[in-house]
């Protein structure tokens, strides 16, 4: 699974992306890449055995 967060460091912006075993990226981009890393990569909905933002809310309130 992949996780992409917004962080700030010494007052400068980045997108950090983790993967499981991996060291942290952290890569330094304004708020309109952060938002198009996320476009490209952030599932849009739920998936059966796909585990991303979206099974909370489908084990919470399923069929949202």
């Amino acid at each position: 699974m992949i996780f992409i967060r917004r962080a700030s460091k010494k007052g400068k912006d980045y997108t950090v992306i983790m993967l499981k075993g991996e060291e942290p990226q952290w890569i330094p981009t304004s708020e309109y890449e952060h938002n198009r890393i996320l476009q490209i990569y952030k599932q849009d909905k739920y998936y059966k055995g796909i585990e991303n933002d979206h099974n909370i809310w489908e084990e919470k309130k399923p069929g949202l």
